[in-house]
């Protein structure tokens, strides 16, 4: 152990003295393997760096970390390695018999735990490809290309959609060609370079990264050749909406179109083949005419007009209802009679005419006259309650179900009849109490200031109220205003009013108005001003 450390603790050691103990390690190669072992990791650090990556490279050996922790040795003989003297050139075969033992060593220890293998990796959620394309339709058709538009599909996946693929196949064969050599994302697109007069089947498949979706396909082939106008359907806009119309009418219906080469035209019911012996169709090179002579419930439904040519197709749909009037309610029941009032009940009726029911009308009708009367109109609920009925007549009771076609014919009368009878009523006044008014003098309204001009006549007016009534007394600059001709005083309905008669200047001063009664008396006053004019 002494003799192998003392080369380390040199400053600078030569290379030949460095490279004699590796031979003599790398000779007796049975004695060596525990000394490295128990050596210090000096002496391995010290060789170049060529031997550190190996000696790194056994994760199992317990001392792989320590070496790492030793780099100030390999720093210095990282430039010795650099720069090597002619005289070093000779131990290169003791450098290359270092690490000899290491593979001899490497199944030696047992005591080194094995490899842990590595943990699985959780799998990923798969995804799933997109829905299929929508409403695939052609747009246009030419002599050699075809134009294609349809919806984005309902459900794209998680990643996304990554854009759209379209095939063609020949008529007659099973080869789909790709025409797109990528996805793109455009709900349209025009197939080039096609042959006149070849018949193609067209589908496209929506694509993400979990792959394509079911494709969506036209029904029929397209015929590549010039088409000058594409089939369009005008429909009238008052066909736009559910047409009704009633049992027994017409039904007399022109759709006009457009196209060129001429379009193929069919209607259909629901899917279904129109019943060419209640339906009549004529078509022309401009429109096509819809024809029932007299019209039933069973013709209501839904009619799809089709015009094509070749791939190209418009549609429309025309939705016919055909009406008449209700049944009559059902049930019509006589609840409660109470007074002069009466209240009823009923179901609706069981056929509503294929129409919705609008409302109710309620008619009575009294024994007396026999006559009936309309009591409520467009009765919205199944119940009703009358009233204002005369007390002591006899009534009997009809409801009427109503729709867009009208009244139904026949009418739910109730069972029994309500019989309005007399009551014995007594009168009984009411009692008020007696409230204290009795009140002291109070002018709700005072005197206000007056200016006047000699030898006009003049009012001065206030307002009292009290009770028992007060006395009023008006006074002219504290002196009380007897029976003098030249003033009036009035009061009437709580208004005082004092008329001065003509008055001179002598008449100016302060006026007063007292009221007095047994609990009180109050007082309100005024300045009068005569001018004498110039």
């Amino acid at each position: 152990m002494t003799r192998k450390t003392a080369p380390a603790s040199e400053p600078a050691p030569k290379k030949k003295s460095a490279a004699a103990p590796k031979k003599e390690e790398a000779a007796p190669k049975k004695e060596a393997a525990p000394k490295e072992e128990a050596a210090p990791k000096k002496e391995e650090a010290a060789p170049e760096k060529e031997a550190a990556p190996k000696e790194e490279a056994a994760p199992k050996e317990e001392a792989a970390p320590k070496e790492e922790a030793a780099p100030a040795p390999a720093a210095e003989a990282s430039p010795a390695a650099e720069h090597p003297p002619p005289a070093a050139q000779p131990p290169a075969p003791a450098e290359e018999l270092a690490p000899v033992p290491t593979p001899e060593g490497a199944p030696a220890p047992a005591e080194a735990p094995p490899a842990e293998p590595p943990a699985p990796e959780p799998e990923k959620p798969k995804g799933e490809p997109p829905s299929c394309p929508l409403a695939l339709a052609v747009e246009e058709v030419s002599q050699n290309s075809i134009t294609l538009s349809w919806r984005a599909p309902e459900q794209t996946g998680r990643a996304g959609l990554d854009g759209y693929v379209v095939e063609i196949c020949k008529d007659g064969s099973t080869d789909w060609t790709t025409v797109n050599k990528e996805p793109f994302l455009s709900t349209r697109y025009t197939i080039q370079d096609l042959g006149s007069g070849e018949k193609i089947h067209v589908r496209v498949k929506a694509v993400n990264t979990h792959g394509a979706s079911v494709p969506a396909s036209l029904e029929q082939p397209v015929l590549i050749r010039e088409i000058l106008q594409l089939p369009k359907i005008r429909l009238p806009r008052h066909l736009r909406q559910t047409y009704v119309r009633r049992v027994g009418d017409a039904v007399n219906l022109m759709i006009p179109f457009q196209g060129k080469p001429q379009p193929e035209v069919s209607w259909s019911k629901e899917g279904q083949p129109l019943d060419s012996s209640r339906i009549n169709i004529r078509t022309t090179e401009r429109d096509s005419i819809f024809y029932i002579r007299s019209a039933q419930r069973s013709d209501s439904g839904t009619y799809q007009l089709s015009v094509r040519i070749d791939g190209a197709e418009d549609k429309a749909t025309l939705d016919l209802r055909v009406i008449e009037p209700p049944g009559p309610p059902e049930n019509l029941k006589l609840v409660d009679v109470w007074g002069f009032n009466v209240a009823l009940e009923w179901t609706p009726p069981a056929d509503n005419g294929n129409s919705e029911i609008k409302g109710y009308i309620v008619q009575k009708s009294d024994k007396k006259s026999g006559k009936w009367f309309t009591a409520l109109e467009r009765c919205s609920r199944t119940s009703c309650t009358i009233s204002d009925l005369i007390i002591g007549n006899t009534y009997s009771f009809r409801v009427y179900a109503e729709n867009a076609c009208g009244l139904s014919e026949k009418a739910a009368t109730a069972m029994g009849v309500a019989h309005i009878q007399k009551t014995k009523t007594t009168y009984q006044p009411e009692k008020i109490p007696q409230r204290d008014m009795m009140e002291p003098p109070k002018f709700t309204q005072p005197l206000t200031d007056r200016t006047t001009t000699r030898g006009y006549s003049t009012h001065l007016f206030c307002s009292v109220r009290g009770f028992p009534q007060p006395k009023i007394i008006w006074l002219k600059n504290q002196m009380e205003i007897r029976e003098d001709p030249k003033y009036i005083a009035m009061i009437e309905q709580g208004v005082c009013s004092l008329e001065i008669r003509k008055p001179s200047p002598f008449d100016g001063g302060i006026y007063t108005c007292k009221a007095v009664n047994p609990l009180g008396e109050a007082s309100v006053d005024c300045r009068l001003d005569v001018k004498v004019p110039k």
